[in-house]
């Protein structure tokens, strides 16, 4: 397939001088010293401390410069010169400050001091560390251990995460949701049913050996651009790379390393996707079971003709159940739907078929362009479907490969972060800690937030994050925000959700996973885990910003310590705030199988591996097979349909200049966007039917019969190639535009990946 190499949006490959001068910008804009410049050198390295930014693989024999565009913003954002001191607060109310722009927000610097809000006055004013312990835990103690929620971002340490998890079970609740609810929550619930494992099976080493890459609805360039540096060096191999996405992504197109002095003083560029299919929004079901039915039927023709089988029935027969059904299913499937459905053709579906078809070892990359659907978690199981087929997990160089975002997301879940009691050791916890952990079933996010809305929660702690900003209908969320008894966040910077605050509400400023870190027992080192599920240490690097700074399992420990009666429990906080080492030991009697030698092995080059049982073919499923599932639906939400000629379906995306709700500047130099996020991406048909030309404003509104007007104002048109009927808008500021009902089934992602919408305003640009 020949693809089109340039966009008039941006018609230059990811990587290269682009990445260089966005780089030297965000280093000269937070007016980092020379001096912690350097401290880039340290970045994912064995002696030094894991990226803040996403979770991607950190190999055993690094780069010089093992950290990307985005990696290095995040590290420039956290040393930054620039401070939040008490005396910011003189200067501006909370009233004021609702009204700065996200990005200003953050911009304005690390936060030095604890504060309190003072509703006298509309600021926040500092607070002894102690005091805001004490006055936090009186609090809790007085309100219903239920009515709490503890949050977590996907930043923590694996250390924090652990002693967060047991406060809150110490306390009495489950109402453990994170970031996870948010973005890989269908990959939790569809592997998990499907191969008996929650996380992706894929590790660096199978770069080495695939045959073959997919790619569905993951941005490689914008959200895990480290990634770039392996596929290059699989496209150099002659591997072939298959996207499926509805967006043209300059990093799935093409890729200029910026640590090569040849590439870059060299004109072009490696490709990275040998096809490149625009698929619709939400047809990646459907695109999936046209690849799958152009495979049964080979092997149905290759079968009668007494030939080789095309899908690897040994396998099939040995490891896994339901294939029958679903090769009936796939069979029985018209091409018509699935054209229609998928909005592509049945050549180009072939043409990605016939790849896999002479590959021996493929692999599957996947992000939240197939997870934030209403049918997300039948996504995620149709792509394990398709490398049943022939074999495709359980061997190197193939399998599934959910690319995970936020540093520590997965790690956390591994040690307990979780609403799920079944997915907890809650026996072992009891036994080891001396008390009777919670059994029900916690609140996720989504629950969360219905919850606040039934004023059914008093109390929020927030383990970092912007959760007042990032959750679904974020306007309706505001009014029970404030409606709240008390709202904590552990943070480094200031965001919305400390703004938008309950009637009491405390800021907790942590250092950086990048800053050294001493206690008691000297300098702490921390623990991640990437998402090929490698275990890394991470020391801090960097003086603290701040004297009057915390740590995250100080401030934890504290709290922990100034809440729970001496008699809950047997931990002994302030030796785990003084020597983390002592949290490493009880995670490893807690998960013994994961973390032995943990303190050891934790300083491995390319860190240590859990084990996963599906890597060796052993199945924890119900039927102690892999299972195939049989699509309940070709479409992509069967409970909201689209209604009349105007509908369009709006997917949200991140620029190149954000991370999560982090937003480092207004520009979107891979879309052509300058100086502003209030842009919806149309398809130039869908601008003439409706007589826009780019720069027109336009107001979209969500199609619902809910009895609720969920609009977005102010939106600037802009032209980009994106298959028609659908469109395209910034996270978060379309989020007002997501019901917080229009989630997938079963995990509860929020579907923003596919909103119906129509436009009800145009105003002409002159």
């Amino acid at each position: 397939m020949d693809i089109e190499r340039k966009d008039p949006s941006y018609p230059y490959s990811a990587g290269g001088w682009g990445s260089l001068k966005a780089v030297t910008r965000i280093l000269f804009q937070e007016k980092v010293p020379l001096k912690d410049v350097t401290l880039l050198l340290r970045q994912n390295k064995p002696d030094g401390f894991m990226c803040v930014s996403c979770s991607w693989a950190k190999p055993a024999d690094p780069h010089t410069f093992e950290f990307c565009e985005n990696g290095a913003k995040a590290t420039a954002w956290d040393l930054t010169a620039k401070r939040i001191t008490p005396e910011f607060f003189n200067d501006h109310t909370v009233t004021e400050l609702l009204g700065w722009h996200d990005h200003d927000l953050e911009e304005a610097g690390r936060i030095t001091h604890p504060l309190r809000y003072d509703a006298a006055t509309d600021r926040y004013l500092p607070v002894s560390w102690q005091d805001a312990f004490d006055d936090i835990a009186r609090e809790l103690r007085a309100t219903e251990p239920n009515r709490t929620v503890f949050y977590t971002s996907g930043r923590a340490s694996l250390e924090t995460s652990y002693m967060f998890q047991l406060f809150a079970r110490m306390y009495g609740t489950n109402n453990l949701p994170d970031s996870s609810n948010m973005c890989h929550e269908s990959t939790s619930v569809g592997l998990k049913a499907a191969i008996g494992v929650g996380v992706g099976t894929v590790r660096l080493e199978d770069f080495e050996k695939t045959d073959l890459m997919f790619f569905f609805g993951q941005n490689v360039g914008t959200n895990s651009p480290r990634m770039l540096h392996p596929l290059q060096d699989a496209r150099k191999r002659g591997v072939p790379i298959i996207t499926f996405n509805p967006l043209r992504e300059p990093g799935l197109i093409g890729f200029t390393n910026p640590q090569s002095p040849v590439e870059m003083l060299k004109p072009g560029d490696t490709q990275i996707s040998t096809q490149y299919h625009q698929l619709r929004t939400g047809g990646d079901t459907a695109a999936i079971l046209g690849i799958c039915k152009h495979v049964i039927d080979a092997d149905d023709r290759a079968r009668v003709q007494g030939e080789a089988r095309i899908v690897d029935i040994d396998f099939i027969h040995e490891h896994t159940v339901g294939f029958d059904a679903f090769a009936d299913y796939v069979r029985a499937a018209n091409w018509d739907e699935i054209e229609s459905v998928s909005g592509l053709s049945r050549a180009d579906l072939a043409e990605a078929a016939s790849e896999y078809m002479r590959a021996k070892a493929v692999i599957i990359h996947y992000g939240m362009g197939l997870t934030q659907h209403r049918m997300g978690v039948q996504n995620v199981r149709m792509v394990v479907n398709l490398l049943l087929l022939r074999g495709n997990i359980g061997k190197l160089g193939a399998g599934p490969s959910p690319i995970r975002g936020h540093s520590n997301v997965q790690g956390q879940r591994t040690v307990g972060i979780t609403e799920k009691p079944e997915l907890a050791p809650l026996d072992k916890l009891a036994d080891q800690f001396s008390f009777e952990p919670p059994r029900d079933t916690g609140m996720n996010i989504v629950d969360a937030c219905e919850a606040m809305l039934d004023d059914k929660v008093d109390v929020v702690l927030s383990l970092g994050g912007n959760l007042a900003r990032s959750v679904p209908d974020h306007l309706r969320m505001e009014s029970a925000w404030k409606r709240l008894r008390m709202t904590v966040g552990i943070t480094t910077k200031l965001n919305r959700s400390h703004l938008i605050h309950g009637r009491a509400a405390y800021i907790l400023p942590c250092l950086s996973r990048i800053e050294i870190d001493r206690q008691a027992s000297g300098e702490q080192a921390v623990s991640t885990e990437d998402s090929t599920g490698c275990m890394h240490g991470s020391h801090g690097v960097a003086e603290p910003a701040s004297p009057d700074l915390r740590s995250e399992p100080f401030i934890v420990a504290g709290l922990a310590k100034a809440t729970l009666s001496a008699s809950t429990g047997s931990v002994d906080w302030d030796s785990w705030r003084d020597d983390y080492s002592r949290v490493r030991a009880e995670i490893a009697e807690t998960y013994p199988e994961i973390f032995h030698d943990f303190e050891a092995r934790m300083w491995n080059p390319g860190g240590f591996a859990r084990p996963l049982k599906a890597r060796e073919r052993k199945w924890a499923t119900e039927s102690g097979k892999a299972e195939f599932l049989t699509p309940e639906t070709l479409g992509e939400d069967p409970d909201m349909p689209e209604r009349g000629p105007d509908a369009l379906r709006l997917m949200t995306l991140r620029s190149d200049s954000q991370f999560n709700t982090t937003i480092y500047n207004l520009d979107d130099r891979f879309r052509g966007v300058k100086g502003s996020r209030m842009v919806v991406l149309m398809n130039r048909g869908d601008m003439e039917h409706r007589n826009l030309r780019e720069g027109d404003h336009v107001t979209l509104e969500t199609i619902a019969d809910d009895g609720v007007t969920r609009r977005v104002q102010g939106l600037s048109v802009k032209i980009h190639d994106i298959p028609q009927g659908c469109i395209a808008g910034y996270y978060p500021e379309c989020n007002p535009l997501l019901p917080l009902w229009h989630h997938a089934k079963q995990s509860k992602v929020p579907a923003g990946k596919s909103i119906p919408v129509r436009i009800v305003e145009q105003v002409r640009t002159l």
